[in-house]
């Protein structure tokens, strides 16, 4: 193939996180876009794609070719998010054949089993950004760089995915009842100004952990293998993607 060739996934938020992570390994990276035909299709919405297969073709192949962050850690890509703690091992410990059958709902089921059956363990972290270190006590985190995450949509408020920075929500809960609380402010789109929580954006974070993980991180809705005590997380390169024009004009994660 010539480096100009178009590359075109079909599949999840996984798939094409794969996609990337070969694509980026080539010489002189190909230019990618994505067909959402997943579970929860995150990518898709942020790229303002529906169902329907044929009509994202087109709006595909009508759209502009533009550069959008890669966030990696320890040098494995992501390409929306990565998280670790309570909630994270859901998407990749629940099986295909469930996904497939149940679709959405086979994660909601599996996490509220989770929420009434399993404890809310606390991580004690030292993490580090512009410079400067802190301490905290978290039962989960995400580091994102979109604007819906696990199907929630406009999840922060002036996300852009091609701005050199990511997101960075760390939970310091540990009650049931304060977890809910927090979920339901999470659905009304104001998580970051709840209590328990932090919010800041960056574009390196390095955290270190005084134990190891009880469940493996989570990248774009996959397993991350690789367990250790600490870990980098940074932008330093980018992709070339066609996306189409609505994601350019009215989808809002785009700077123009």
């Amino acid at each position: 193939m010539e480096d100009s060739c178009l590359v075109i996934t079909i599949g999840g938020d996984g798939t094409f996180n794969e996609a990337v992570a070969g694509n980026l390994k080539r010489e002189k990276p190909l230019v990618l876009s994505h067909i959402p035909q997943g579970t929860t299709n995150d990518l898709g919405a942020i790229f303002c794609l529906g169902k329907n297969m044929p009509q994202n073709l087109e709006l595909i192949l009508q759209g502009e070719v533009r550069d959008i962050d890669i966030c990696d850690i320890n040098g494995e890509p992501f390409v929306y998010v990565a998280g670790f703690g309570k909630f994270m091992n859901i998407p990749y410990e629940t099986t295909r054949d469930v996904k497939k059958r149940w679709g959405y709902i086979a994660y909601v089921t599996n996490g509220i089993k989770d929420f009434f059956t399993g404890k809310t363990h606390l991580y004690e972290i030292v993490y580090e950004f512009e410079g400067k270190k802190y301490q905290s006590n978290c039962s989960f985190a995400l580091i994102s760089n979109a604007n819906r995450i696990a199907g929630i949509k406009n999840i922060y408020d002036d996300v852009k995915i091609n701005d050199r920075k990511f997101e960075v929500l760390l939970c310091r809960l540990r009650k049931k009842s304060e977890i809910v609380k927090a979920l339901f402010a999470m659905a009304s789109s104001n998580i970051r100004n709840a209590d328990g929580f932090e919010f800041f954006r960056t574009d390196n974070l390095k955290i270190t952990f005084r134990s190891y993980l009880r469940k493996p991180w989570c990248i774009d809705g996959e397993q991350y293998t690789n367990q250790e005590l600490e870990y980098e997380i940074k932008i330093d390169r980018s992709l070339k993607m066609l996306l189409p024009q609505k994601a350019l004009k009215e989808g809002g994660a785009i700077v123009n």
